[in-house]
């Protein structure tokens, strides 16, 4: 898909079709306005005689339009204009990207770039544009033996901008919508695939194919015998069960002088979650093939870091095991020693995610990070309390936290801070080692993070529970490439600032 900018009137656009908003009730948008006026009230016309209400999300078609040099013009209803927000915003171009796709129209002129969305500048507007746009035209079709992409697809859209001055601020936004839609479709991508493929082998493949591709990038897999030497017991505890070695995938992106500290991701790598000895229900169990949706989260935030060629120094960190039951695999009961030389009582062996991660934000310490921040598919309470909306977000720095929030609610990928209490520590007390992994029934995305934070004394940390957010379930499951915008979104401003 190519991406453009530029600033023009509507009527003299040539092209297969320009995409114009439309209000409720029958309010056209300005460009709307304008195409009218040239065309002696043809859009009016339409609109007085019923064809449209402009409720969010109608559609309406029109061809050869007099005194126009497009092709088509396409009406899109934009709803209430005092209720036009960021949700209505994505709604409409989603809804035309969908229309052009169906329709043939292989380029078009958007107008929809121009509409007032509350608070939001023109930057805002094309890079969320490119966003939509990419994320409608997803699919994952790898595995299908018929493909069942549109005939004539849309190739190359053009967002208008209101004045020429804003030209540079619209390149330097599609730029960024490019590079995170980038990362996001390589997160859905490999949280797609099934696990028969993408298992830790696969992942640290497919890192190893970064380093090669980018002179500013490092790649170092650590195997399973050698973390077993290192002493990262709760880490192999779970890998241990399955035939499939677990790996850490180490990968360093140094795009800022040497001496500044570097931003750290962790990610979750669970590439199948059976549960372990403390085996899962089976009924949709398909879905945790999505348990290394941290792995792909922070992946996917790596590559559109290192497509913007950001001034930042960014470790990534992924923790990649299957959690198998076998002969071999942990017990509940089972006690080990991590990294840290803290023991950890196993009360279930389908708390893996917290064990290979706490060696993980171990390990990291030799970086001497700026920040760490781990994410993770970790609890099915966080859905519970959140559900598919927001992220959980733990911290034990407030900054941290506020920054992490701040670029969520500006891009649209949004996370809910939680509390972080001495008193919930006590949940994970054992009678037979200095921990359990298990706290009980209540609040357990937040004991869960108690865990975790016993690990990251020795820095600024904070803790992405996307088990909610990272994918979808029923007829249009898969992954969502969350939270690849919000991660990517904490650089950009770190980096900008």
């Amino acid at each position: 898909m190519e991406f453009n900018v530029k600033s023009g009137n509507p009527e003299k656009q040539r092209s297969a079709c320009v995409v114009i908003g439309v209000f409720d009730s029958r309010k056209l948008s300005q460009a709307g306005e304008q195409i009218d006026e040239v065309s002696e009230g043809y859009l009016s016309n339409l609109l007085r005689r019923g064809d449209m209400e402009g409720k969010l999300g109608q559609v309406l078609l029109l061809h050869n339009v007099p005194n126009t040099l497009s092709d088509r013009v396409l009406l899109i209803g934009c709803g209430k204009e005092r209720d036009f927000g960021d949700k209505q915003y994505n709604t409409v171009i989603a809804k035309a990207i969908t229309t052009l796709n169906e329709t043939g129209s292989m380029d078009a002129v958007c107008f929809l770039s121009e509409l007032n969305v509350k608070g939001r500048d023109t930057h805002w507007k094309v890079r969320h544009a490119i966003e939509s746009t990419q994320d409608t035209l997803y699919s994952f079709e790898e595995y299908k033996s018929k493909s069942e992409t549109a005939r004539r697809p849309v190739r190359r859209l053009v967002f208008n901008v209101t004045t020429r001055k804003d030209l540079t601020i619209g390149e330097q936004a599609i730029a960024e919508g490019i590079a995170v839609s980038k990362g996001a479709h390589k997160a859905r991508d490999l949280a797609n695939q099934p696990p028969n493929i993408a298992n830790p082998t696969y992942l640290a493949e497919e890192a190893k194919i970064l380093a090669v591709q980018n002179d500013h990038v490092e790649c170092q897999i650590i195997d399973e015998s050698e973390l077993k030497e290192m002493g990262m017991g709760a880490f192999t505890a779970v890998s241990q069960g399955s035939k499939t070695p677990g790996k850490l995938i180490v990968l360093k992106y140094n795009g800022a002088e040497a001496e500044k500290k570097p931003i750290v991701l962790v990610g979750k790598g669970i590439t199948f979650d059976s549960g372990g000895i403390s085996l899962k229900p089976g009924e949709r169990m398909d879905e945790m093939k999505y348990d290394m949706g941290g792995a792909a989260g922070v992946f996917g935030c790596f590559v559109a870091v290192t497509e913007l060629s950001l001034v930042v120094n960014l470790v990534v960190v992924i923790a990649a095991a299957e959690n198998m039951p076998s002969g071999d695999a942990a017990r509940p009961g089972d006690i080990v020693t991590t990294l840290s030389g803290q023991t950890v009582e196993i009360l279930n062996t389908d708390a893996e995610g917290r064990l290979v991660l706490c060696d993980a934000l171990t390990y990291v310490e030799r970086f001497d990070p700026d920040v760490v921040i781990d994410v993770a598919t970790l609890t099915g309470a966080c859905i519970v309390a959140l559900g598919d909306q927001a992220s959980g977000l733990l911290s034990n720095h407030n900054p941290l936290a506020h920054e992490l929030l701040n670029a969520g609610e500006l891009c649209g990928d949004r996370a809910w801070r939680l509390p972080l209490w001495d008193e919930y520590q006590e949940q994970l007390d054992s009678n037979f080692a200095d921990m359990s992994n298990l706290g009980g029934r209540g609040a357990g995305t937040i004991t869960a993070a108690c865990f975790l934070s016993r690990y990251t004394k020795k820095y600024q940390w904070a803790h992405l529970d996307i088990a909610g957010t990272a994918w979808k379930t029923g007829k249009a499951k898969g992954a969502t490439g969350r939270p690849v915008p919000l991660l990517t979104q904490y650089i950009l401003s770190r980096a900008n600032s």
